[in-house]
């Protein structure tokens, strides 16, 4: 049977709310404020009580209604009932009896499913008047205001309670009626506005991988912001059983969000920092709801008292709007010079003004809105005319923001693919670029006759500027080798990296001598950057000769060298570079390295320095590097050791 009535209730509402129901008018019922439960008590003496008909919008949490009304209708009726329709917690007694309750008295919270049906006992009593009894603790003077739409039919009741009796069923059918009489508009809203929501996250999604794109960010928190509050919405508009605060609360979130976010995101967009005025209006709009965030977290009295007073200040209301209107200005002044804007971000400028826009009329008419009452003092009609606006603004506002944030999230969209593939083709070239460099400072070093080198070359990005060549001659069995390092970092330093490299190799066939390939080097990178060089040979008697262009003087056996030192290569023309010689023992070992090593930087800004160095100058190739990569690498690292060994020469020969 009762399957059957929710069918019927949902398939011809309007038939069963023409069946005969009893509705309680406001002149059988009084009021008074307190919380005394002895006022259930049916022969209660209330004539002292105020009549409900004067009932004004709550400013204390606890109230009783009484009602004394002829409920004889229900005798007969297989199930009869009392059905409430009310926006608070609350207790209903028939003739002193508890039939019912919703919410939480203590709390004041309470279900926004606000049309609630409690079973009626069938008793011979309903003959005569019945008294009807509602216990009522408010924690909102108007939660609706700024928490849901006033074109909601039963929105329209605010904090009063209507009282209706009748079979069951047919009650049902009326609440039936009345979630499909206020449902169409946020339905359609929350279809639009819900599947921008997804959208958003979609863009959102992109934004994390790519984090250098907050105009993703802000778009797609104003997308799922804006969704937000309309799915609130239709909770509000179907009676869902969501918990009032959770409905505020994710309204005032949603509002936040799309309050910071839409002036922001202009500014993004056009690659410009946000003025500190826009900063200021952001804080003046936020401002009544986040006192209305900080009355969730109040007792019912002391949020009451709050909600009122912001919701009864007409100018805290209007500055509100006001600021939202006028920072809705952003992507005009963002925008600004307009002779400059690109024609690859005309489109986006047109719509972020566009969109800018239809914020600053609807902003504005809400503005007008809440001053009706004062306006048609001094202009009879106006605050018809007003609300009529309102109307027409609040739709334009939603079908506007709409197709806008559509666009604007499929050019931005298509942006940041087209960066993605900008970037992955660059990250390839990059990627050919260090195969390159790793081919010219090649991982295998050549035989050295009465050499033991190892060397570690580690770059802190894909590409380095350090450089390295290990280089046999077989004319008279000597070694050149030859480490420097280019001022600067990335693809640049890298490419003249390779360029050196390439020099030093080509100079290689002609000449050995370190001092005349410092000079060769230096004429070739004039006007192409700095770099720092230390060029040695070493004979196959252990004789060295070493010349030195600003570079890091070797580690010999642990201690570091005393080498006259010249300006890095390509400073000034025509230099000679200086050469000093010595000789190695059976033995020796020697570590010639690029700064790196020295200026690595741990997380508290201490640098691996030169002591750190040279107590580690002892140790392989492997273990320097590694000892300044974990003491925190912020340079190319390049590290040889070479260990003169005569015996060694004997074995390869």
């Amino acid at each position: 049977m009762r399957k059957t009535a929710l069918i019927l209730a949902c398939l011809f509402p309007a038939a069963l709310a023409a069946q005969s129901v009893t509705t309680v008018a406001t002149s059988q019922c009084v009021w008074r404020a307190g919380d005394d439960p002895a006022w259930a008590a049916a022969n209660l003496n209330d004539s002292t009580w105020q009549p409900y008909a004067q009932w004004t919008q709550p400013d204390q949490p606890h109230y009783w209604v009484r009602c004394h009304a002829d409920l004889s209708p229900l005798q007969g009726l297989a199930h009869p009932a009392i059905q409430l329709t009310l926006y608070a917690a609350y207790q209903l007694y028939l003739d002193g009896a508890l039939i019912g309750e919703a919410g939480n008295l203590r709390s004041g919270n309470y279900s926004l499913n606000s049309i609630q049906r409690f079973p009626a006992p069938a008793s011979n009593h309903l003959t005569q008047p019945a008294t009807i009894a509602v216990r009522l603790t408010y924690r909102y003077a108007d939660p609706w205001v700024a928490a849901s739409d006033r074109s909601i039919p039963v929105l329209q009741t605010g904090s009063s309670v209507t009282i209706e009796a009748g079979d069951s069923a047919v009650l049902q059918g009326r609440r039936a009626s009345e979630i499909l009489a206020q449902i169409p508009d946020p339905l359609i809203n929350l279809i639009c506005l819900g599947a921008i929501g997804v959208l958003g996250l979609v863009l959102l999604a992109q934004f994390f991988q790519d984090r250098s794109r907050r105009d993703l960010l802000f778009l797609s928190l104003t997308a799922v912001a804006t969704a937000v509050v309309n799915a609130r919405l239709f909770c509000v508009a179907a009676l869902c059983d969501l918990p009032v605060w959770a409905n505020a609360g994710l309204y005032a979130s949603a509002v936040l969000v799309i309050v910071f976010t839409q002036p922001v995101f202009s500014f993004a967009v056009a690659g410009k920092r946000v003025p500190l005025v826009f900063w200021i209006l952001v804080v003046f709009s936020l401002l009544r709801n986040v006192l209305q965030g900080i009355a969730l977290f109040l007792s019912p009295a002391h949020s009451l008292a709050l909600e009122a007073s912001v919701t009864a200040s007409t100018w805290v209301r209007s500055l509100s709007y006001a600021a939202i209107a006028a920072a809705a200005f952003a992507p005009f002044v963002a925008f600004w010079p307009y002779r400059n804007i690109t024609r690859r971000m005309m489109p986006l400028a047109a719509l972020c003004m566009a969109w800018g826009a239809t914020m600053v009329h609807y902003y504005a008419t809400d503005v007008l809105l809440i001053n009706s009452t004062a306006l048609a003092h001094m202009f009879p009609g106006a605050q018809q005319v007003v609300i009529a606006w309102h109307s027409a603004a609040s739709h334009a506002f939603t079908v506007v923001s709409a197709c806008v944030l559509i666009v604007l999230m499929g050019l931005l969209s298509r942006d940041q693919q087209r960066t993605a593939r900008e970037r992955a083709e660059l990250a390839g070239e990059m990627q050919s670029a260090r195969e390159i460099q790793q081919y010219l400072i090649p991982e295998k070093l050549p035989p050295t006759p009465g050499l033991v080198i190892h060397s570690v070359y580690q770059p802190s990005r894909e590409v380095g500027g350090d450089f390295f060549q290990v280089l046999p001659d077989a004319r008279d069995g000597s070694t050149l080798i030859i480490v420097g390092d280019v001022a600067g970092k990335g693809l640049k330093a890298g490419m003249l990296a390779a360029l050196i490299v390439g020099s030093i190799r080509t100079a290689f066939k002609f000449t050995s001598d370190p001092g005349s390939i410092l000079a060769l080097l230096n004429e070739r990178l004039q006007g192409r950057g700095l770099v720092t060089c230390l060029a040695m040979r070493i004979d196959c008697n252990g004789s060295v000769e070493l010349a030195n262009a600003g570079h890091l003087p070797p580690y010999l056996n642990g201690k570091e060298m005393a080498v006259e030192g010249a300006l890095p290569l390509g400073v000034v023309p025509g230099m000679q570079f200086a050469a000093a010689r010595f000789q190695l023992d059976p033995g020796d070992s020697l570590v010639l390295l690029t700064d790196g090593v020295i200026e690595a930087r741990n997380s508290a800004g201490e640098l691996f320095g030169f002591e750190r160095t040279a107590a580690v100058s002892t140790q392989s190739a492997e273990s320097i590097a590694h000892a300044a990569q974990d003491f925190g690498q912020d340079d190319d690292i390049t590290v040889l050791t070479l260990r003169w060994l005569p015996s060694y020469a004997s074995q390869i020969a």
